[in-house]
């Protein structure tokens, strides 16, 4: 059995084949990329990489949670972290908390727990 070449074409077969001009050195002087000459082409193709933008982004934050509170709102299933963001919003509430006084009482009245289904409130705990 004949062992194939590294080259499978021969520069004959290609001489055979080709039929577009030998680039001149104007031509490369003349050559401009593909975005300039076809821009409405090459924004077509342009791949957008992860995920779209955001018009109001989240901030990344370290926070301390008591780990009860964490392993309730996991165990909530997905879209815990949404849920727990909308309890700290509820909370923020105007006539919950004003930000330059601090809370009004010292318990966690009003606030929506991983169990709770939305719309709904806790109960007042002592």
């Amino acid at each position: 059995m004949r062992k194939p070449s590294k080259q499978p074409y021969s520069q004959e077969d290609w001489d055979e084949v080709s039929d577009n001009p030998e680039l001149t050195e104007a031509d490369f002087k003349r050559a401009r990329p593909g975005h300039e000459v076809f821009p409405e082409l090459a924004e077509a193709v342009v791949r957008r990489r992860g995920r779209p933008k955001s018009g109001s982004p989240k901030v990344q934050i370290n926070l301390r949670i008591d780990p009860d509170v964490l392993d309730a709102y996991r165990a909530s299933g997905a879209g815990w972290q949404t849920r727990m963001n909308a309890a700290l919003r509820a909370g923020l509430a105007p006539d919950r908390v004003r930000l330059d006084e601090g809370p009004k009482t010292s318990s966690a009245e009003g606030v929506a727990g991983p169990s709770a289904p939305q719309g709904s409130r806790t109960a007042k705990r002592a």
